[in-house]
């Protein structure tokens, strides 16, 4: 199925004596992680993405499924005529204590070693104070599958828009650092911020679309990166799942395709 297995993602914590494997997304049990496609953000994606179920949760903690082709078929069509015309730039910033420290994301203390990755993924960076650095992506927001040349949404909008954070959370972060510095953010391709009622009405397709399914142990789930976003419900007691990617696809012929430029 998969010839070999990626070893060098920066945003989960790999899991326990595992070269090539990795824990789920370390998040409060209590609240629900919201659908992306993996690393659709960065400057290279899996194709294939596993699950394995090592402990299902006692209540909870579905791994809800949504087929991104029908994603475009629930969303305003000038919206997604304009992600696919401009793709969409992730802005991340790293500040120790907000989010993953940029030193595990790039796996170096070294500055200029972490620079160098940035340049050479096609991203900009950019350090902010003592040791913050902020890194901008321009990324594909409709994608033409490789094998079914399929159309389909790919992105991690509700990862990286405030709008989809708890509002008190989001007037927190504002007060801290400011709409420049979050953590995370997501704009359109050009630069201009998306409109609220187009996120609006994202959601509303992913929540109509989106199937569940009861984990039990030992279950394992292969998924088409490309063609399906995943999220996690909220639960309670314990829950242990395995995650593995392999077959990476580069972004850059796919941000070729677009018209405009990122800010």
């Amino acid at each position: 199925m998969c010839d070999e297995l990626y070893g060098e993602y920066g945003d989960l914590p790999p899991k326990e004596g595992a070269k090539r494997a990795y824990r789920s997304t370390p998040y409060p049990e209590s609240e629900m992680i919201l659908f992306h496609n993996e690393s659709s953000h960065l400057d290279k994606w899996p194709r294939k993405q596993w699950f394995y179920c090592e402990l299902p949760s006692v209540k909870g903690g579905a791994t809800p499924l949504v087929d991104c082709r029908q994603i475009l078929e629930h969303i305003p069509p000038a919206f997604s005529e304009r992600l696919a015309i401009e793709g969409l730039l992730y802005i991340r910033t790293f500040t120790d204590g907000l989010d993953v420290r940029w030193q595990d994301f790039f796996h170096t203390e070294d500055r200029q070693t972490a620079e160098q990755v940035c340049r050479a993924a096609g991203m900009d960076c950019l350090w902010l104070g003592d040791d913050d650095l902020q890194m901008t992506n321009l990324s594909p927001a409709v994608i033409e599958h490789p094998i079914t040349q399929q159309r389909a949404l790919f992105n991690q909008i509700q990862l990286h828009h405030p709008f989809f954070l708890a509002p008190d959370l989001r007037e927190y972060l504002l007060s801290m650092v400011g709409e420049d510095r979050l953590p995370r953010n997501v704009r359109y391709g050009g630069g201009e911020p998306i409109e609220v009622e187009n996120l609006r009405a994202l959601s509303e397709a992913y929540d109509a679309c989106a199937v569940r399914f009861s984990w039990a142990e030992g279950d394992v789930v292969l998924l088409d990166n490309m063609l399906t976003a995943h999220a996690r419900d909220p639960y309670e007691g314990q829950r242990k799942i395995v995650v593995a990617m392999g077959e990476m696809v580069p972004s850059r012929a796919y941000c070729a395709k677009f018209k405009t430029e990122a800010i």
